[in-house]
């Protein structure tokens, strides 16, 4: 009985402790309370919200403007301009890359061409010694005493300058297949683009600066200048030695 009087105390003492209608409210919901309790600074004046966001679009940076039709249609222009003139080098760029091969394939054996002149010029020389009036011919005392013999050699000396002389042509005509041609220069006006003077020579019978001998041949590659022809260029005679020429007459 006693234990339960004891019981009954302790609830009494508990329900007087609680207030009666009063609930316990946890300590993390104040917050949101106080925050839904508050009202929104525009709520009861919209206009004035509407406002503050108009000045604040004002207030923000505004973009790039768009480009008028003038400047695209400028714009335009440029590139087509910038387009014709890059096609036009790249066209100017063939032509002069075709036109450099094409000098190349044609002057490649220029260097071979002017080794195989000189061949040119000793058999040349060979020939006009064998063919000139000064040259041995076999007219000693053995050939008197031997005349069969001096037959025989003079035979085989002719031979030999034949030879040499077919031996001259097939080279002539084997740097003409490759369009090597000589300069004409004996007999013509002196042109220092193809022809150079050793020296000046007074002739009456030639006119004044004409190509009277010529030492070497020069010769053309197609129509490039591969070695000028050396020559002696003939000299007017002045009046005074004319003059004097005819008083010793």
């Amino acid at each position: 009985m006693a234990a339960k009087k004891k019981k009954e105390s302790m609830k009494q003492k508990e329900s007087e402790e609680t207030p009666t209608g009063s609930k316990s409210i946890p300590a993390g919901n104040n917050d949101a309370s106080q925050e839904s309790g508050k009202a929104p600074e525009c709520a009861s004046d919209k206009t004035s919200c509407k406002g503050k966001s108009s000045d604040k679009q004002k207030d923000a940076p505004s973009g790039p403007a768009a480009p008028t039709l003038e400047e695209l249609t400028d714009a335009l222009n440029a590139e087509k301009d910038r387009v014709l003139r890059t096609s036009a080098e790249f066209e100017n760029y063939k032509k002069r890359s075709a036109r450099e091969m094409a000098d190349f394939r044609k002057f490649a054996n220029e260097t071979v061409f002017k080794q195989l002149l000189t061949v040119v010029d000793n058999l040349e020389r060979a020939i006009a010694s064998a063919a000139s009036p000064s040259a041995p011919h076999s007219t000693d005392a053995a050939s008197a005493s031997a005349p069969v013999a001096a037959s025989d050699r003079s035979a085989a000396q002719n031979s030999i300058i034949e030879g040499v002389k077919m031996t001259h042509k097939d080279i002539l005509k084997l740097l003409e297949s490759f369009s090597v041609k000589p300069v004409e220069a004996e007999g013509k006006p002196f042109d220092p683009a193809f022809h150079q003077a050793v020296t000046h020579q007074e002739s009456d019978e030639h006119p004044n600066n004409t190509v009277i001998t010529e030492f070497q041949k020069g010769y053309l590659l197609h129509d490039r200048l591969i070695r000028p022809s050396m020559v002696v260029v003939s000299k007017a005679v002045s009046k005074k030695e004319s003059k004097k020429e005819s008083k010793k007459e």
